[in-house]
């Protein structure tokens, strides 16, 4: 359908979504969350035009490509795979849905499907082998399961995309995930970083202090690719606010979140992504707290020893790194509660954009 960014589509019944799938539960190796099932029927706007991701299964910050999916307005809620809290943006196929004319958000269908409708294939799957697909046996882990997911089973249903491949920046532009001004700045900065980042002989220096100084006179961001102060042979500082959900918290500056980090930007090894600088300053309520996660290569439930927060309105912008610019999977950021400080209820929350 070649849907793009702002357009109106309804999700297709379970009948029609299960003769998609094969025994596994999967169209063209994507799996389809038990979750997803529910919406059914349900008429969604699309966030994104989900012709690309980055790899958050490796090391390697490179960019996966694939086809004919959108992101809604949905994430996945984690109780199907251990209850797991990263709140990912869920995957849909295109053929999982169908175009709407008119804007009524949240609204159940009454129609039944309609007849001209491309046939989607025989039934080979049902809602039992959907749930039976998201987890397998795995001694090694904390509660014996093995999770499969769309985080997962990423590079199972992706290719490798190249930052360089000019096609992808074509199609964010086209697809409405991106504006021409938005793209534009990322290649100037994406440049001006491949200089700015020399560390030998100092070259990079100066390119540093004259970004901070230009960003500090248009209100903008500093330059978002320093090092942490601490060695990477001692220990990181920690901080025990006890968060919860609907608290009001300012993030501290980049230069406070600097001291916390060691020279790899790690705090207790959890990274302070160079796209987390833009939100530096900023109000925002808490969310949720971060106690477990799904770790996407080993597919283990994990729990985490020092505390962490998502923030209300707080996602990963794909600014900052040429690898995977330009992302629409708008993972949610984690954040130490040393690099945040409580505010008072009546401060407001701060809705800018960037």
């Amino acid at each position: 359908m070649a849907l793009r960014a702002g357009d109106w589509v309804e999700v297709r019944s379970k009948a029609e979504i299960l003769r998609s799938l094969d025994k596994n539960g999967r169209l063209e190796n994507l799996p389809l969350t038990p979750q997803m099932l529910e919406h059914c029927g349900q008429r969604f706007q699309v966030y994104k035009r989900a012709h690309k991701s980055c790899d958050t299964v490796n090391t390697d910050p490179s960019g996966r490509r694939l086809a004919n999916a959108v992101h809604l307005e949905l994430r996945c809620d984690g109780r199907a795979y251990g209850g797991c809290q990263t709140a990912c943006p869920l995957f849909w196929k295109e053929a999982w849905l169908k175009p709407v004319s008119d804007a009524m958000t949240g609204e159940r269908s009454t129609l039944d499907a309609d007849p001209a409708d491309k046939p989607l294939g025989e039934a080979s799957c049902t809602e039992d082998d959907v749930q039976k697909a998201t987890w397998g046996k795995d001694p090694g882990s904390a509660d014996d399961k093995r999770y499969f997911c769309q985080a997962t089973e990423l590079l199972t249903y992706t290719t490798h995309l190249p930052w360089w491949d000019v096609r992808q920046y074509v199609e964010d532009y086209t697809s409405g995930n991106s504006t021409l001004r938005r793209l534009l700045k990322a290649f100037v900065y994406a440049n001006y970083h491949m200089v700015a980042r020399k560390h030998k002989f100092g070259i990079g220096t100066p390119f540093r202090w004259l970004y901070d100084r230009f960003q500090a006179l248009i209100g903008g961001v500093p330059y978002p690719q320093r090092r942490g102060a601490i060695p990477d042979d001692q220990l990181t500082p920690v901080a025990a606010l006890n968060l919860q959900p609907g608290d009001l918290v300012r993030v501290k500056s980049y230069k406070e979140i600097l001291a916390t980090l060691n020279t790899k930007l790690k705090n207790r090894g959890m990274a302070f992504d160079a796209d987390q600088v833009p939100y530096c300053g900023r109000v925002h309520r808490v969310k949720t707290r971060v106690d477990r996660f799904l770790n996407e290569k080993s597919g283990r439930i994990m729990s985490l020893k020092t505390p962490a927060v998502i923030l209300e309105g707080v996602w990963c912008q794909a600014c900052y790194s040429h690898l995977r610019m330009g992302c629409p999977r708008a993972l949610h950021s984690w954040w130490r509660e040393i690099w945040l400080e409580r505010v008072e209820e009546s401060t407001p929350v701060d809705g800018r954009r960037f």
